[in-house]
């Protein structure tokens, strides 16, 4: 019982500090030149908990004024490698403006979130120029709150998900690419925007470190910020009834409002359970439908999406199924339920076979020994993406969205390009410039 209050009691008295956060803030990048309202961040600026904002580490960081002119532009931060810049902050949407840009060079800019969140790829700067972009993040905690915001109970994390950036109480920013340079961040809350939350497994989590990836942390580079924000709540192993009796669903529909939307993508961690009453068209149905029942009584939109097929060619070089009659169990939900559908699978079938057996490669973790620090033997996932492979999944789902005319897809940025899964993306023109996170051991699940 003591143990009981004395939980509770913290988690009281964690709300009570959120509550009292700031939420609001300014910074200006560079020399540590004072700008009216803004904070300014140096080289130096390490991130300490009194601080609240800082630097992860600074080792590398340089900091430039390349002339006399005065403002948030006069100068910059940059580093040869990438780097890790955190606020301390409550959990909730926000706008995240960004200054990049050199007034007496050029610059190459790439912006991800928490754990590798994609929002800007390979934004450039020609000399002399400064480019404003904003894009909108969810910061997340793992506690759950009532209504009035008092604690009420917790999720269940995985040890691994402890050094996670995205469960911490930090909006944390890595700066990456050939010639990042940062002139000034802006932080501000969007309590105005539609969230699309986002269930599911290591298909779907934002994956936190290199060389794996998933679709979740490459699709909100494809909307318009301000309007929608993702967030991710899929965590890598988990099922529908596991990702409930972690009370991951109970935390996302404690943040649901009304016209807010819940993406499902389950299955392949859900074919492995056995026992009786346990299949797909019993227990995972069923699983269905109360996420289906729980998101519309809190007014939000389910969708459910079909498990993207793991990398197995027959010998024709087709795919061939290996999830059994899950992706045909979530059709029939969806129809009998009236509820939107993404075929992924029928979708990723015609982008691998696309691919065909050899290319396909490239789009999954298939890397010889010593590719990356640590790596001692080769790795060979047919389940798990590269970032490339991430991101045309991703832009499967947007396809998806856009062919069904989804409310979500006048969101969706004006310049994407034209998609067809039949007609992927050339491998050879992917960018991205990795992290310096990495790990050679794969995540849960297969």
């Amino acid at each position: 019982m003591k143990h009981i209050l004395f939980f509770l009691a913290a988690l009281l008295l964690c709300s009570a500090a959120t509550a009292q956060q700031k939420t609001n803030f300014k910074f200006n990048f560079g020399t540590g030149t004072t700008v009216k309202a803004y904070t300014p961040v140096t080289a130096e600026s390490v991130y300490t908990e009194s601080a609240g904002f800082g630097f992860i580490s600074t080792a590398d960081l340089t900091a430039v004024k390349p002339g006399k002119k005065t403002g948030i532009t006069a100068d910059y931060i940059t580093s040869k490698k990438p780097f890790f810049f955190s606020v301390k902050i409550p959990e909730g949407n926000y706008d995240v403006t960004v200054t990049l840009g050199d007034l007496n060079g050029t610059s190459a800019n790439t912006v991800r979130a928490e754990c590798r969140r994609l929002f800007i790829k390979n934004l450039q700067t020609k000399k002399g120029e400064i480019k404003t972009v904003t894009f909108t993040v969810h910061v997340k905690d793992s506690i759950i709150r009532d209504a009035n915001g008092n604690a009420v109970d917790k999720v269940k994390l995985k040890p691994r998900e402890i050094n996670y950036f995205h469960w911490d109480d930090k909006l944390t920013l890595e700066f990456n690419d050939t010639a990042v340079k940062v002139c000034a961040v802006e932080i501000k809350p969007n309590t105005t925007a539609t969230t699309i939350f986002l269930s599911g497994n290591s298909t779907v989590v934002d994956q936190d470190r290199e060389p794996w990836a998933s679709w979740g942390q490459m699709i909100p580079s494809f909307f318009e910020p301000g309007k929608i924000c993702i967030a991710n709540y899929a965590e890598s192993g988990e099922t529908l009834s596991s990702f409930m009796g972690a009370r991951r669903l109970k935390k996302v529909l404690s943040l649901m409002k009304a016209g807010d939307y819940l993406f499902i993508e389950f299955g392949h961690n859900d074919q492995k359970q056995k026992g009786e009453g346990i299949g797909p068209f019993t227990s995972y149905k069923r699983d269905l439908e109360y996420f289906i029942n729980e998101v519309r009584k809190k007014g939000g939109t389910p969708v459910l999406v079909t498990s993207m097929n793991r990398r197995s060619f027959d010998s024709t070089g087709h795919i061939t199924n290996t999830l059994g009659d899950y992706p045909a169990a979530v059709r029939q939900t969806a129809k009998e339920e009236n509820v939107a559908l993404v075929d992924l699978n029928a979708m990723s079938k015609v982008m691998y076979e696309a691919w065909g057996p050899e290319q396909s490669v490239k789009a999954f973790v298939h890397y010889p020994a010593n590719t990356f620090p640590g790596q001692d033997k080769k790795l060979e996932d047919n389940t798990h993406f590269n970032t490339y492979g991430a991101y045309e999944i991703a832009r499967c789902i947007v396809h998806a969205i856009q062919e069904q005319q989804l409310p979500i897809a006048s969101f969706l940025k004006k310049d994407i390009p034209a998609f067809e899964p039949a007609k992927p993306d050339d491998v050879n023109q992917w960018y991205w410039p990795q992290s310096v996170l990495m790990v050679a051991v794969k995540p849960d699940g297969n």
